[in-house]
């Protein structure tokens, strides 16, 4: 058995762990409220011109709240995953720029400031958002593993984490209390799982066939059932027959991730092996692989 290698605590990323419901950044989505008032004013006088004004200057910063908010989330995942990828577009510098067209748009042409003006509160909406959020968090360097890159890596354990969303997801379609606990303690095991992956990476080369075979054969099997559960309601398929077989597959794909889990804690690379091709065999004759 090896030593424990230095690397940080595994901490389990969730989709909680989006701050989906944090307050920051709401706050922007209120600010242009006051813009409200002046498009009634502006349509009780018919003026056409400062109606377009202060709708446009509306709409662009409630997509630059948009944005932010989506940023934030965006930034929070790269956190809480060290070898997460950075958004594909940068949300928070984009909310800043269009909060700094928007009000620099209602300096010029709302307010008739001048030009320079106009432009020195755009510069100002600019940085107070800067200041506020920041922007965008920059792609990590990530150690790779024993012949894969740090950006093979990444792009595997982000595929095996949408695996999982995926498996939370049909289990959410199951009604029957038993399998969607069930199911939750298998994905928070395989979360534990690519956490400390992610926390020592060259755990990735003994931990593949897992990720590959177990995370793969629990999505299938778990979105099939849920595919047919409808059907099993109307009665076109027997209850229990397939109650069972499901049952049985999560008992066994639930026991196995718990023991490959300690099997990569003791490095014990042969067992782990020699069990994955066990659970290959078991899904073949359930028909799941």
């Amino acid at each position: 058995m090896t030593q424990s290698h230095n690397f940080r605590k595994p901490k389990r990323f969730t989709s909680d762990s989006l701050q989906k419901y944090s307050p920051r950044g709401l706050l922007l989505y209120f600010l242009p409220i006051a813009l409200l008032p002046a498009i009634v004013i502006a349509l009780a006088k018919g003026n056409l011109t400062a109606i377009l004004i202060n709708a446009t200057a509306y709409t662009l910063y409630l997509f630059s709240a948009w944005c932010l908010r989506k940023g934030l989330q965006a930034e929070a995942r790269h956190q809480q995953r060290p070898m997460a990828p950075p958004t594909k577009y940068p949300l928070k510098l984009l909310a800043a720029i269009i909060t700094a067209l928007a009000t620099g748009m209602l300096a010029w042409l709302g307010a008739r400031q001048t030009l320079p003006v106009a432009a020195a509160y755009a510069g100002g909406a600019f940085l107070g958002m800067f200041l506020s959020y920041g922007f965008d968090p920059k792609a990590k360097s990530t150690q790779g593993a024993q012949g894969y890159s740090g950006e093979e890596l990444g792009k595997a354990l982000a595929e095996s984490h949408a695996m999982i969303r995926r498996i939370e997801q049909a289990g959410s379609k199951i009604r029957n209390h038993e399998f969607n606990n069930r199911i939750e303690r298998i994905c928070e095991i395989a979360d534990n799982i690519i956490a400390q992956i992610e926390a020592d990476p060259r755990d990735f080369r003994r931990a593949r066939k897992f990720l590959n075979v177990y995370l793969d054969g629990a999505m299938q099997v778990t979105e099939g059932y849920a595919k047919t559960h409808s059907q099993l309601q109307l009665g076109q398929l027997e209850p229990a027959q397939l109650e069972q077989s499901f049952r049985n597959v999560l008992e066994t794909i639930e026991t196995s991730f718990l023991e490959q889990q300690q099997k990569l804690l003791e490095d014990d690379i042969f067992d782990l092996d020699v069990k994955i091709e066990v659970l290959t065999a078991q899904l073949k004759r359930e028909g799941i692989l």
